[in-house]
């Protein structure tokens, strides 16, 4: 059995592990996001000595996933301070002589739910992660999305609720999806974070408005055969079945199929990885990587 190193790099902590071509996580650590040299120090203190056979990398974004460019393996332009342009790949490579997948944390995701999580067995899926920022990934027939780069569908532009004037947190975009839906958002319009507002609060039936429309774009466009939804936000359970009303009146009966109309609710669901979705996406990078 392969051993197979798993890193998911986040914009608040990086999470490391130990796993198998099964899935599984034997070892995890994780530690704060802080400068790049102190964040990869203890990053590289933890794989150190384990033998590691691949290594799997999910990361924030934006970065460029492309082999060949001249700046693959780079996080490009995020805002995160410290972290623009930064060399990730190039750094591991420093320390450890194996194979390297790269790819965004939702690509990433979205991949490990196809083959042990919620859309096992699946040819196409799409994750999407709503929290800090809101990203997401898509397996199409087999394939993770790549083209110019990768996806970025936390930056779509959707309709305003009639009710809201909040003027969106995107340092680009200002009230894109991310703008408007990320937790961020939820925090700065209603003056607490999301977690401390009540479950029949109007902002979530805001939220789901939001969100069921960005559904709507990915089903209407990529035609997924599973849509799994996670993150912070989405740990408010009240959300699904919103947003599951709100994306079958949107759509108005257009796309007749049983997963859209009567089953929708095991169609728009949780990770079936759970907590673990983004480091088990690091594992099967590090799996694909290995296999090809």
């Amino acid at each position: 059995m392969a051993v197979l190193g798993a890193i998911e790099a986040g914009g608040t902590k990086f999470v490391c592990g130990i796993g198998n071509e099964h899935g599984e996580v034997l070892e995890r650590a994780s530690f704060p996001t802080t400068t790049p040299a102190e964040t990869m120090e203890n990053v590289i203190a933890f794989f150190e000595g384990k033998g590691i056979e691949a290594l799997g990398v999910g990361s924030f974004g934006p970065i460029d996933p492309i082999e060949g460019s001249d700046t693959y393996g780079y996080i490009t332009t995020t805002p995160k301070p410290h972290w623009g342009n930064y060399n990730l790949i190039g750094k591991l490579k420093e320390h450890f002589d194996v194979p390297m997948g790269f790819d965004t944390d939702v690509n990433g995701a979205a991949l490990g739910e196809s083959i042990w999580g919620a859309a096992k067995g699946l040819d196409n899926c799409l994750y999407i992660t709503i929290g800090t920022g809101i990203g997401a990934g898509a397996l199409v027939g087999g394939k993770l999305i790549h083209g110019l780069s990768h996806p970025e569908m936390g930056h779509i532009l959707v309709r305003r609720h009639p009710e809201d004037t909040y003027e969106g947190t995107c340092p680009y975009h200002g009230d894109c999806l991310e703008g408007l839906a990320a937790g961020p958002a939820l925090e700065k319009r209603w003056k607490v974070k999301g977690h401390e507002l009540s479950v029949d609060h109007p902002a979530w039936e805001m939220e789901a408005y939001y969100l069921a429309q960005a559904l709507m774009s990915y089903v209407l466009i990529l035609s997924p055969q599973k849509i799994i939804m996670g993150g912070g936000v989405m740990k408010q359970n009240q959300l699904f079945p919103l947003i599951r009303t709100k994306l079958q009146e949107l759509l108005n009966g257009y796309v007749q199929h049983s997963s859209l109309t009567t089953d929708i609710e095991q169609y728009i669901v949780s990770p079936g990885l759970g907590d673990n979705a983004g480091l088990c996406g690091a594992l099967a990078l590090a799996k694909e990587k290995l296999n090809h």
